[in-house]
C-alpha cells in the first residue's frame, strides 16, 4: 500500500457555504510585548497533535491545548543571545521518536531542542545570514530544510547534525530566499521562493545517496561531503514582486506575493525546453492576505 503523506488524506465535505459559524474563540494568550513570528502545531507525531510551539524575540515556547479551551504552557526556552530574534519554527523528530523543536532567525543559527528531555540537542551553524523559514520532511521527519537571506536553501539531518545539501549557485536564487516547502508525497522534491520574484523547484533524487549516508555518518559533521545543488528542475516567474510563501497542494503549487496575491498553479515541463516550466490551471486570490 502506498504511503500517504500527512495532509494528503481525502476529505469529504460540501462546497456549499454555510451561514453558521463553525468555530469560536476559546482562548487568547499574549507573550510579552515582542511580536510572535511563527506558530506551528506538531502534526509530525500523532501523540502530540494538540501541542504547538511559538517563536518571538529570543524565546521559544511550547503549549498544549487542553479541554474547555484551556491552553497550558509546557516549556519555554530563552536563547543565550538576547539579540536573537527567531523568525521560524518547525517540529521534527529524532530517529528514536523524540520530538524536536527546530527554530532559527536573525543570527542564522538553527537551535534543535529536544522537547522530551528539555535540552538543546544541537545547534546548526552554516548559513551566512538570517533564516527565514524551516520546514520538516513529513515522510522522513529527521530531515529539515531552511531558507535564508544568504540566497541559499540547506538540507539538514537533525539526528546527526549534518548539512547534507546546499541549494545555491549558478541556477539558484539571486536574492533573499523567503520560503521553502517539501512535496507531500515525492520525497525528492522541494520548492523555494524569494525576493528574486521566482519559485524554484528542486530535485534531490540524484543526491539521495548523500541523504542516506547522513544517517550512518559517525565522523565529525564538518567532515561530511556536503554537496551543492546548483540547478533547479523548474523556474517559474508567476509573480511580478517578491514571493514570500509557497506551499505544495498535491502536485499543484500555491504561491503568495507581497502584492497580496495567491496563485494556484501547476508546474509542467516544456518538451522543447527541458528545465523551463509551463504554468497551467491558474487561479488567483487577491485581497488583504497576511500568510497561508
Amino acid at each position: 500500500m502506498a504511503k500517504i503523506a500527512l495532509g494528503c488524506e481525502p476529505v469529504v465535505g460540501s462546497l456549499t457555504p454555510s451561514k453558521k459559524r463553525e468555530y469560536r474563540l476559546t482562548n487568547r494568550l499574549q507573550e510579552g510585548k515582542r511580536p510572535l513570528y511563527a506558530v506551528v502545531f506538531n502534526f509530525i507525531d500523532s501523540r502530540y497533535f494538540n501541542v504547538f510551539a511559538t517563536v518571538g524575540g529570543n524565546r521559544v515556547t511550547v503549549y498544549q491545548c487542553l479541554d474547555e479551551g484551556v491552553i497550558a504552557v509546557l516549556q519555554s526556552y530563552v536563547d543565550e543571545d538576547k539579540d536573537e530574534s527567531f523568525y521560524t519554527v518547525s517540529w521534527a523528530c529524532n530517529i528514536d521518536g523524540a520530538p524536536f523543536v527546530v527554530a532559527g532567525g536573525i543570527n542564522g543559527i538553527m537551535r534543535v531542542i529536544n522537547a522530551s528531555n528539555e535540552e538543546i540537542h544541537k545547534s546548526f551553524v552554516g548559513h551566512g545570514d538570517s533564516i527565514n523559514e524551516i520546514r520538516t520532511q513529513p515522510l522522513k521527519p529527521s530531515l529539515v530544510i531552511s531558507a535564508s537571506k544568504d540566497e541559499s536553501v540547506r538540507l539538514w539531518n537533525v539526528h546527526t547534525g549534518i548539512c547534507i545539501l546546499i541549494f545555491a549557485g549558478a541556477g539558484g536564487h539571486r536574492n533573499e530566499v523567503l520560503s521553502v516547502d517539501f512535496h507531500p508525497s515525492d520525497i525528492y522534491r522541494i520548492a523555494s521562493c524569494g525576493m528574486d520574484n521566482t519559485v524554484k523547484i528542486w530535485s534531490m533524487k540524484e543526491f539521495w545517496t548523500y541523504v542516506e549516508k547522513s544517517f550512518t555518518w559517525t565522523d565529525c559533521p564538518s567532515k561530511f561531503p556536503t554537496k551543492y545543488v546548483q540547478f533547479p528542475v523548474f523556474i517559474a516567474s508567476v509573480h511580478s514582486n517578491y514571493v514570500d510563501c509557497n506551499r505544495w497542494l498535491g502536485d499543484f503549487m500555491l504561491s503568495k506575493s507581497v502584492d497580496n496575491e495567491i496563485v494556484l498553479w501547476e508546474p509542467k515541463m516544456k518538451e522543447q525546453s527541458p528545465g523551463e516550466v509551463r504554468v497551467s490551471s491558474l487561479i488567483f486570490f487577491s485581497g488583504d492576505i497576511l500568510e497561508f
